[in-house]
């Protein structure tokens, strides 16, 4: 009994997560009699993952596509396309940052590129400061649900489900998120006196659409290729990075050769945390997979649990609190493994659940008190954190709303597969 309680005195005080798995995974390995040399052959393993050679290439396009000046030129792009409309500007950051958040598989990172941008060309427009700082840092959290969102991909790699059933199953249940979200934020801003509309211009949209005349073609090729059986999503991630480098280094000469290993760096540092912890968890959970801890967890739910519909509720609400404590990294190769197969007793599709799944977690992004994009915009736009707690809640009670619908309507998930 005491060991749990080290482990987890450990993790208070901020140990490396994957020191803790590791940790609890050789501890069950030991009680069990099992050589450690099984934990070293799980970690060996995972370089024969299918799909693992997606998760460094579309996170590095990403990270070259925020360095560079695409944020401005889609930002421009969008403006250009709905600035006329009132209400329209607010829609500007919920199509750059499900755009960014996409490919990133970070919204901290999109707030943090597009924040910088989207924020005062809100104020400058009238928009209420309040609703500006809410609507930034929502919008963050969008696009995981999206390809080639790399939560969808490593959720695919731990649970064994097709990627390419997961990318099209996001996609309904991420417009619905995007649909209440510009319902919301057009119907608020119309309230605005001060806000200033921008005349559509063919040739304002004409020179923006020239400007990002490289980008757009990205999703298109991505995604055609994907979802026409052209692509494997291991040859979309190289043949994306490949165009990503060629675009931005070569052609626009945006991001110079001196600066790209500082990219590569960075890109890596989150690529090789997922690493380090998805091979540290793969021998955990195989120890509680022996150790039938998911069958122990079915049959004490069993006793309070009696409904699909009430495993659901329950579900949400533990996957609520655990976004708002753990990256969603960590919670989809720690918990995942768990409530698979207490999912499928319940007869909840295994696409369905990676849905709720990552747009539970995306709202963990959102969820007080310590849900991450509430800290980094507090830290990006120097407020205080309960200003930022009170801007963005009218939004969390949308995407709450939207999450409920998805949750309890999986033909919205399931439609297009």
């Amino acid at each position: 009994m005491i060991f749990p309680v080290i482990l987890l005195l450990l993790a208070v005080f901020g140990a490396p997560l994957f020191t803790i798995i590791a940790a609890s995974a050789m501890l069950g390995y030991i009680k069990e009699e099992i050589d450690l040399m099984a934990i070293i052959i799980e970690v060996i393993g995972i370089s024969s993952l299918p799909f693992l050679s997606a998760i460094p290439l579309f996170t590095f396009a990403g990270y070259v596509l925020s360095e560079s000046n695409a944020p401005q030129r889609l930002v421009r792009l969008t403006r250009a396309l709905l600035g006329w409309m009132p209400g329209g500007l607010a829609l500007v950051p919920l199509a750059a940052c499900a755009f960014f958040t996409a490919f990133t598989g970070a919204s901290g990172v999109t707030i943090i590129a597009l924040g910088a941008i989207l924020y005062p060309a809100l104020k400058q427009d009238g928009y209420p400061e309040r609703f500006n700082l809410g609507l930034v840092t929502s919008a963050g959290s969008l696009g995981l649900l999206f390809a080639p969102s790399l939560p969808l991909i490593l959720y695919g790699v731990i649970s064994n489900v097709s990627i390419d059933s997961l990318f099209r199953a996001g996609i309904l249940p991420g417009m619905l998120m995007l649909v209440l979200l510009s319902g919301y934020s057009i119907w608020t801003s119309r309230r605005s006196e001060e806000q200033t509309l921008h005349r559509f211009s063919f040739k304002e949209l004409a020179g923006a659409l020239r400007e990002s005349i490289w980008e757009l073609p990205l999703p298109i090729v991505v995604l055609g290729g994907i979802y026409s059986g052209y692509f494997a999503v291991s040859e979309a991630a190289a043949v994306t990075a490949l165009y990503v480098l060629i675009v931005e280094v070569g052609i626009l000469k945006e991001i110079k050769l001196s600066k790209l290993p500082q990219v590569m760096r960075e890109s890596m540092l989150l690529v090789g945390g997922i690493l380090i912890i998805l091979g540290m968890s793969l021998a955990s959970t195989n120890y509680m997979i022996d150790a039938g801890v998911p069958q122990q967890l079915l049959a004490y739910m069993s006793d309070f649990v009696s409904s699909q519909a009430s495993f659901l509720f329950l579900l949400l609400i533990f996957l609520l609190i655990l976004g708002a404590i753990l990256d969603i990294f960590s919670a989809i190769v720690l918990i995942v493994p768990l409530i698979l197969p207490i999912a499928a007793e319940y007869g909840v599709n295994e696409v369905h659940l990676g849905i709720i799944f990552l747009a539970a977690m995306q709202l963990g992004y959102l969820t007080p008190p310590v849900g991450l994009n509430l800290f980094i915009t507090s830290y990006r736009f120097n407020k205080l954190i309960m200003h930022v707690y009170s801007a963005t809640f009218p939004f969390l009670v949308i995407l709450m709303l939207s999450v409920l619908m998805i949750t309890y309507w999986p033909a919205l998930s399931l439609w297009l597969l």
